[in-house]
Protein backbone atom coordinates (compact mmCIF):
# COMPACT_ATOMS: atom_id res chain seq x y z
CA UNK A 1 0.00 0.00 0.00
CA UNK A 2 1.18 3.53 -0.77
CA UNK A 3 0.13 7.13 -0.25
CA UNK A 4 -0.24 10.40 -2.10
CA UNK A 5 0.52 13.69 -0.37
CA UNK A 6 -0.76 16.92 -1.96
CA UNK A 7 0.82 20.17 -0.77
CA UNK A 8 -1.42 23.23 -0.85
CA UNK A 9 1.04 26.15 -0.58
CA UNK A 10 -1.30 28.94 0.52
CA UNK A 11 -2.22 30.51 3.87
CA UNK A 12 -4.32 33.50 4.92
CA UNK A 13 -1.47 34.73 7.10
CA UNK A 14 1.94 33.57 8.29
CA UNK A 15 2.17 31.85 11.69
CA UNK A 16 5.20 33.17 13.55
CA UNK A 17 6.75 29.72 14.10
CA UNK A 18 6.18 28.17 10.66
CA UNK A 19 8.98 27.42 8.20
CA UNK A 20 6.93 25.30 5.74
CA UNK A 21 6.61 26.46 2.14
CA UNK A 22 3.55 28.66 1.59
CA UNK A 23 2.41 32.00 0.18
CA UNK A 24 -0.20 34.44 1.46
CA UNK A 25 -0.72 35.65 -2.11
CA UNK A 26 -3.66 33.69 -3.51
CA UNK A 27 -3.58 35.11 -7.05
CA UNK A 28 -2.17 31.91 -8.51
CA UNK A 29 -4.52 29.56 -6.62
CA UNK A 30 -6.54 28.47 -9.66
CA UNK A 31 -3.37 27.95 -11.73
CA UNK A 32 -1.89 25.96 -8.86
CA UNK A 33 -4.88 23.61 -8.63
CA UNK A 34 -4.61 22.85 -12.36
CA UNK A 35 -0.85 22.30 -12.02
CA UNK A 36 -1.38 19.92 -9.08
CA UNK A 37 -3.90 17.95 -11.12
CA UNK A 38 -1.48 17.76 -14.02
CA UNK A 39 1.38 16.56 -11.81
CA UNK A 40 -0.91 13.86 -10.41
CA UNK A 41 -1.43 12.64 -13.97
CA UNK A 42 2.22 13.06 -15.04
CA UNK A 43 3.46 10.82 -12.24
CA UNK A 44 1.00 7.94 -12.47
CA UNK A 45 3.63 5.65 -14.02
CA UNK A 46 5.51 5.71 -10.69
CA UNK A 47 2.62 3.86 -9.04
CA UNK A 48 1.65 1.42 -11.80
CA UNK A 49 2.14 -1.52 -9.44
CA UNK A 50 0.97 0.25 -6.29
CA UNK A 51 -2.41 0.65 -4.61
CA UNK A 52 -3.11 4.01 -2.97
CA UNK A 53 -4.31 3.66 0.60
CA UNK A 54 -4.10 7.29 1.73
CA UNK A 55 -4.60 10.73 0.19
CA UNK A 56 -3.42 13.59 2.38
CA UNK A 57 -3.89 17.32 1.77
CA UNK A 58 -1.23 19.21 3.73
CA UNK A 59 0.20 22.69 3.59
CA UNK A 60 0.01 25.52 3.92
CA UNK A 61 -3.70 25.50 4.58
CA UNK A 62 -5.64 23.03 2.41
CA UNK A 63 -8.95 24.22 3.83
CA UNK A 64 -8.35 27.45 1.91
CA UNK A 65 -9.41 25.54 -1.23
CA UNK A 66 -13.04 25.30 -2.29
CA UNK A 67 -14.93 22.02 -1.98
CA UNK A 68 -14.92 21.89 -5.78
CA UNK A 69 -11.11 22.19 -5.88
CA UNK A 70 -10.65 19.40 -3.33
CA UNK A 71 -13.13 17.15 -5.12
CA UNK A 72 -11.42 17.84 -8.46
CA UNK A 73 -8.01 16.81 -7.09
CA UNK A 74 -9.37 13.70 -5.36
CA UNK A 75 -11.11 12.69 -8.58
CA UNK A 76 -7.80 13.11 -10.44
CA UNK A 77 -6.16 10.66 -8.06
CA UNK A 78 -8.96 8.15 -8.61
CA UNK A 79 -8.76 8.67 -12.39
CA UNK A 80 -5.02 7.99 -12.58
CA UNK A 81 -4.27 5.50 -9.78
CA UNK A 82 -5.60 2.30 -8.24
CA UNK A 83 -7.21 3.26 -4.93
CA UNK A 84 -8.37 0.94 -2.14
CA UNK A 85 -12.09 0.70 -1.47
CA UNK A 86 -12.01 2.85 1.69
CA UNK A 87 -8.90 5.04 1.59
CA UNK A 88 -8.04 7.43 4.39
CA UNK A 89 -8.52 10.92 2.87
CA UNK A 90 -7.32 13.67 5.19
CA UNK A 91 -7.63 17.44 4.84
CA UNK A 92 -5.65 19.71 7.14
CA UNK A 93 -7.90 22.59 8.18
CA UNK A 94 -7.85 25.71 10.30
CA UNK A 95 -10.77 26.47 12.64
CA UNK A 96 -11.57 29.78 10.90
CA UNK A 97 -12.29 27.85 7.69
CA UNK A 98 -14.63 25.37 9.36
CA UNK A 99 -18.05 26.90 9.74
CA UNK A 100 -21.01 24.51 9.88
CA UNK A 101 -21.82 24.69 6.15
CA UNK A 102 -18.21 24.02 5.23
CA UNK A 103 -17.99 21.01 7.55
CA UNK A 104 -21.23 19.56 6.13
CA UNK A 105 -19.96 20.04 2.56
CA UNK A 106 -16.70 18.28 3.41
CA UNK A 107 -18.54 15.38 5.04
CA UNK A 108 -20.61 14.81 1.90
CA UNK A 109 -17.49 14.23 -0.20
CA UNK A 110 -14.84 11.51 -0.08
CA UNK A 111 -12.93 13.31 2.70
CA UNK A 112 -13.24 11.13 5.82
CA UNK A 113 -10.62 12.60 8.16
CA UNK A 114 -9.94 16.14 9.37
CA UNK A 115 -6.67 17.31 10.88
CA UNK A 116 -7.50 20.58 12.62
CA UNK A 117 -4.78 23.06 13.58
CA UNK A 118 -6.06 24.15 16.99
CA UNK A 119 -2.58 24.68 18.59
CA UNK A 120 -4.09 26.22 21.75
CA UNK A 121 -7.45 27.05 23.30
CA UNK A 122 -6.05 30.24 24.85
CA UNK A 123 -6.24 33.64 23.16
CA UNK A 124 -2.81 34.87 24.27
CA UNK A 125 -1.07 31.77 22.86
CA UNK A 126 -2.86 32.13 19.53
CA UNK A 127 -1.85 35.79 19.29
CA UNK A 128 1.78 34.94 20.11
CA UNK A 129 1.76 32.37 17.28
CA UNK A 130 -0.13 34.76 14.95
CA UNK A 131 -2.81 32.16 14.24
CA UNK A 132 -5.71 33.24 11.98
CA UNK A 133 -8.37 31.89 14.36
CA UNK A 134 -9.38 32.71 17.93
CA UNK A 135 -10.14 30.48 20.91
CA UNK A 136 -13.91 30.65 20.41
CA UNK A 137 -13.58 29.54 16.77
CA UNK A 138 -11.39 26.63 17.90
CA UNK A 139 -14.09 25.32 20.25
CA UNK A 140 -17.00 26.06 17.92
CA UNK A 141 -15.47 24.20 14.98
CA UNK A 142 -14.82 21.12 17.12
CA UNK A 143 -18.38 21.13 18.48
CA UNK A 144 -19.64 20.99 14.90
CA UNK A 145 -16.96 18.82 13.29
CA UNK A 146 -17.43 16.00 15.81
CA UNK A 147 -21.10 15.78 14.77
CA UNK A 148 -20.16 14.99 11.15
CA UNK A 149 -16.75 13.27 11.32
CA UNK A 150 -15.75 10.27 13.40
CA UNK A 151 -12.07 10.55 12.46
CA UNK A 152 -10.64 13.86 13.66
CA UNK A 153 -7.13 14.78 14.70
CA UNK A 154 -6.18 18.04 16.35
CA UNK A 155 -2.78 19.71 16.70
CA UNK A 156 -1.61 21.21 19.97
CA UNK A 157 1.66 23.04 20.70
CA UNK A 158 3.44 22.85 24.06
CA UNK A 159 6.51 24.59 25.44
CA UNK A 160 5.05 28.00 24.59
CA UNK A 161 6.84 30.80 26.52
CA UNK A 162 5.16 31.59 29.84
CA UNK A 163 2.75 28.63 29.54
CA UNK A 164 2.42 27.04 32.98
CA UNK A 165 1.92 23.32 33.56
CA UNK A 166 -1.61 24.06 34.74
CA UNK A 167 -2.45 25.99 31.58
CA UNK A 168 -1.03 23.21 29.40
CA UNK A 169 -3.09 20.64 31.29
CA UNK A 170 -6.20 22.78 30.67
CA UNK A 171 -5.42 22.71 26.94
CA UNK A 172 -5.25 18.90 26.98
CA UNK A 173 -8.45 18.56 29.05
CA UNK A 174 -10.31 20.91 26.72
CA UNK A 175 -9.20 18.80 23.75
CA UNK A 176 -10.34 15.61 25.50
CA UNK A 177 -13.75 17.13 26.26
CA UNK A 178 -14.59 17.02 22.54
CA UNK A 179 -13.96 13.28 22.29
CA UNK A 180 -11.51 13.45 19.36
CA UNK A 181 -9.74 10.10 18.72
CA UNK A 182 -6.34 11.49 17.67
CA UNK A 183 -4.04 14.23 18.93
CA UNK A 184 -0.75 15.39 17.40
CA UNK A 185 1.33 17.55 19.71
CA UNK A 186 4.62 19.30 19.11
CA UNK A 187 7.05 21.39 21.11
CA UNK A 188 7.28 24.99 19.94
CA UNK A 189 10.46 25.01 17.88
CA UNK A 190 12.34 28.15 16.88
CA UNK A 191 13.25 27.78 13.22
CA UNK A 192 15.72 30.15 11.49
CA UNK A 193 14.25 32.94 9.35
CA UNK A 194 10.85 32.79 11.04
CA UNK A 195 9.15 35.73 12.73
CA UNK A 196 9.39 33.86 16.06
CA UNK A 197 13.18 33.63 15.68
CA UNK A 198 13.36 37.36 14.96
CA UNK A 199 11.18 38.30 17.96
CA UNK A 200 13.29 36.14 20.29
CA UNK A 201 16.50 37.69 18.94
CA UNK A 202 15.04 41.14 19.65
CA UNK A 203 13.89 40.13 23.15
CA UNK A 204 10.20 40.65 22.33
CA UNK A 205 9.33 37.00 23.07
CA UNK A 206 11.24 34.83 25.60
CA UNK A 207 13.22 31.83 24.37
CA UNK A 208 11.25 28.56 24.85
CA UNK A 209 12.62 26.54 27.77
CA UNK A 210 13.61 22.92 26.99
CA UNK A 211 12.97 21.80 30.58
CA UNK A 212 9.46 23.27 30.49
CA UNK A 213 8.82 21.54 27.14
CA UNK A 214 9.94 18.22 28.63
CA UNK A 215 7.61 18.69 31.62
CA UNK A 216 4.73 19.48 29.25
CA UNK A 217 5.55 16.39 27.21
CA UNK A 218 5.35 14.12 30.27
CA UNK A 219 2.05 15.71 31.34
CA UNK A 220 0.73 15.07 27.82
CA UNK A 221 1.88 11.43 27.76
CA UNK A 222 0.43 10.68 31.19
CA UNK A 223 -2.91 12.45 30.64
CA UNK A 224 -3.57 10.93 27.22
CA UNK A 225 -2.57 7.47 28.45
CA UNK A 226 -5.09 7.79 31.29
CA UNK A 227 -7.74 8.52 28.65
CA UNK A 228 -7.12 5.50 26.44
CA UNK A 229 -4.77 7.02 23.86
CA UNK A 230 -1.86 4.99 22.50
CA UNK A 231 1.40 6.90 22.17
CA UNK A 232 2.32 5.33 18.84
CA UNK A 233 4.80 7.95 17.64
CA UNK A 234 6.78 10.65 19.42
CA UNK A 235 4.29 13.42 18.56
CA UNK A 236 1.18 11.34 17.86
CA UNK A 237 -1.47 9.78 20.08
CA UNK A 238 -4.43 7.79 18.83
CA UNK A 239 -7.29 5.72 20.14
CA UNK A 240 -7.47 2.12 18.93
CA UNK A 241 -8.02 2.00 15.14
CA UNK A 242 -7.44 5.75 14.82
CA UNK A 243 -3.71 5.96 14.13
CA UNK A 244 -2.97 8.16 11.11
CA UNK A 245 -2.49 5.72 8.22
CA UNK A 246 -0.79 8.46 6.21
CA UNK A 247 1.81 9.31 8.83
CA UNK A 248 2.31 5.68 9.85
CA UNK A 249 3.22 4.83 6.27
CA UNK A 250 6.08 7.37 6.43
CA UNK A 251 7.44 5.89 9.64
CA UNK A 252 7.12 2.34 8.34
CA UNK A 253 9.01 3.16 5.14
CA UNK A 254 6.14 2.76 2.66
CA UNK A 255 6.24 4.46 -0.74
CA UNK A 256 4.57 7.82 -1.31
CA UNK A 257 4.35 10.49 -3.98
CA UNK A 258 4.46 14.16 -2.97
CA UNK A 259 2.49 16.46 -5.28
CA UNK A 260 3.00 20.25 -5.31
CA UNK A 261 5.79 22.74 -4.58
CA UNK A 262 8.23 21.57 -1.85
CA UNK A 263 6.52 18.15 -1.58
CA UNK A 264 8.76 15.13 -0.97
CA UNK A 265 8.48 11.63 -2.46
CA UNK A 266 9.98 8.25 -1.56
CA UNK A 267 10.05 4.95 -3.46
CA UNK A 268 12.03 2.80 -1.05
CA UNK A 269 15.43 3.63 -2.54
CA UNK A 270 15.19 7.19 -3.84
CA UNK A 271 13.99 10.41 -2.26
CA UNK A 272 12.72 13.30 -4.33
CA UNK A 273 11.64 16.85 -3.64
CA UNK A 274 9.82 19.41 -5.76
CA UNK A 275 11.00 22.98 -6.19
CA UNK A 276 9.89 25.31 -3.37
CA UNK A 277 8.66 28.15 -5.57
CA UNK A 278 5.03 28.47 -6.64
CA UNK A 279 5.61 30.37 -9.89
CA UNK A 280 8.47 28.14 -11.04
CA UNK A 281 6.51 25.03 -10.09
CA UNK A 282 3.49 26.10 -12.15
CA UNK A 283 5.66 27.15 -15.11
CA UNK A 284 7.53 23.84 -15.12
CA UNK A 285 4.33 21.75 -14.99
CA UNK A 286 2.77 23.83 -17.77
CA UNK A 287 5.85 23.01 -19.88
CA UNK A 288 5.36 19.29 -19.13
CA UNK A 289 8.49 19.14 -16.96
CA UNK A 290 8.53 17.68 -13.47
CA UNK A 291 10.23 20.23 -11.16
CA UNK A 292 11.78 17.51 -9.01
CA UNK A 293 15.25 16.51 -7.86
CA UNK A 294 16.12 12.98 -6.74
CA UNK A 295 18.81 11.44 -4.61
CA UNK A 296 19.52 7.73 -4.35
CA UNK A 297 19.82 6.73 -0.70
CA UNK A 298 22.89 4.72 0.24
CA UNK A 299 22.60 1.73 2.53
CA UNK A 300 23.89 3.96 5.35
CA UNK A 301 21.25 6.62 4.56
CA UNK A 302 18.52 3.98 4.74
CA UNK A 303 19.93 2.58 7.99
CA UNK A 304 19.99 6.05 9.57
CA UNK A 305 16.43 6.80 8.44
CA UNK A 306 15.20 3.50 9.87
CA UNK A 307 16.89 4.24 13.21
CA UNK A 308 15.33 7.73 13.33
CA UNK A 309 11.80 6.64 12.43
CA UNK A 310 11.92 3.39 14.38
CA UNK A 311 12.91 4.98 17.67
CA UNK A 312 10.09 7.54 17.33
CA UNK A 313 7.44 4.81 17.16
CA UNK A 314 5.96 2.01 19.25
CA UNK A 315 7.28 -0.44 16.65
CA UNK A 316 10.91 0.28 17.52
CA UNK A 317 13.98 -0.89 15.59
CA UNK A 318 14.06 -4.60 14.71
CA UNK A 319 17.49 -6.15 15.31
CA UNK A 320 16.60 -8.94 12.88
CA UNK A 321 15.75 -6.43 10.16
CA UNK A 322 18.99 -4.54 10.76
CA UNK A 323 21.04 -7.70 10.29
CA UNK A 324 19.06 -8.98 7.29
CA UNK A 325 18.77 -5.68 5.42
CA UNK A 326 22.04 -3.99 6.35
CA UNK A 327 24.41 -6.69 7.61
CA UNK A 328 26.26 -7.70 10.76
CA UNK A 329 28.59 -4.68 10.72
CA UNK A 330 25.60 -2.36 11.11
CA UNK A 331 24.06 -4.54 13.82
CA UNK A 332 27.29 -4.66 15.83
CA UNK A 333 27.64 -0.88 15.55
CA UNK A 334 24.04 -0.37 16.73
CA UNK A 335 24.46 -2.70 19.71
CA UNK A 336 27.70 -1.02 20.73
CA UNK A 337 26.33 2.54 20.40
CA UNK A 338 23.19 1.59 22.32
CA UNK A 339 25.03 0.46 25.47
CA UNK A 340 25.46 3.87 27.11
CA UNK A 341 21.81 4.77 26.48
CA UNK A 342 20.69 1.48 27.99
CA UNK A 343 22.86 2.12 31.05
CA UNK A 344 21.04 5.46 31.43
CA UNK A 345 17.65 3.66 31.05
CA UNK A 346 16.88 5.58 27.85
CA UNK A 347 16.80 2.51 25.59
CA UNK A 348 15.68 -1.09 26.13
CA UNK A 349 15.36 -4.36 24.24
CA UNK A 350 11.82 -5.73 23.94
CA UNK A 351 10.88 -9.17 22.64
CA UNK A 352 8.12 -8.46 20.09
CA UNK A 353 7.75 -12.08 18.99
CA UNK A 354 9.48 -15.45 19.31
CA UNK A 355 11.84 -14.50 16.51
CA UNK A 356 12.10 -10.72 16.79
CA UNK A 357 13.72 -8.38 19.30
CA UNK A 358 13.27 -4.63 18.93
CA UNK A 359 15.17 -1.67 20.34
CA UNK A 360 12.88 0.98 21.83
CA UNK A 361 13.10 4.14 23.86
CA UNK A 362 11.92 3.87 27.45
CA UNK A 363 9.40 6.31 28.88
CA UNK A 364 12.36 8.33 30.16
CA UNK A 365 14.03 8.29 26.75
CA UNK A 366 11.00 8.99 24.55
CA UNK A 367 11.29 12.81 24.63
CA UNK A 368 15.00 12.49 23.75
CA UNK A 369 14.49 9.98 20.92
CA UNK A 370 15.73 12.23 18.09
CA UNK A 371 18.96 13.01 19.93
CA UNK A 372 19.47 9.34 20.84
CA UNK A 373 18.84 8.32 17.23
CA UNK A 374 21.45 10.77 15.93
CA UNK A 375 23.99 9.19 18.28
CA UNK A 376 23.19 5.79 16.74
CA UNK A 377 23.66 7.06 13.19
CA UNK A 378 26.46 5.54 11.21
CA UNK A 379 28.63 7.85 9.09
CA UNK A 380 30.87 7.20 6.11
CA UNK A 381 30.70 3.39 6.07
CA UNK A 382 30.19 3.44 2.28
Amino acid sequence: MSGIYIHIPFCKQACHYCDFHFSTNLKKKDEMVLALAKEIEMRKSEFQDEIVETIYFGGGTPSILSIEDLKFLIDEVYRNYKVVENPEITVEANPDDLNENRIIELSKNKVNRLSIGIQSFFEDDLKLMNRAHNAEEAKKCLETATQYFDNISIDLIYGVPEMSNEKWLQNIETALSFGVPHISSYALTVEPKTALHSYIQKGIIPQPDDEVAQEHFQILVDKLSENGFIHYELSNFGKENHFSKNNSSYWLGKKYIGIGPSAHSYDGKNRGWNISNNSLYIKSIQENKLPIEFETLTKTDRYNEYIMTGLRTIWGVSLERIEQEFGKTYLDYLLNQSKKHMEQSLLEFVKSSEVETVLKTTKKGKFLSDGIASDLFLLNLE
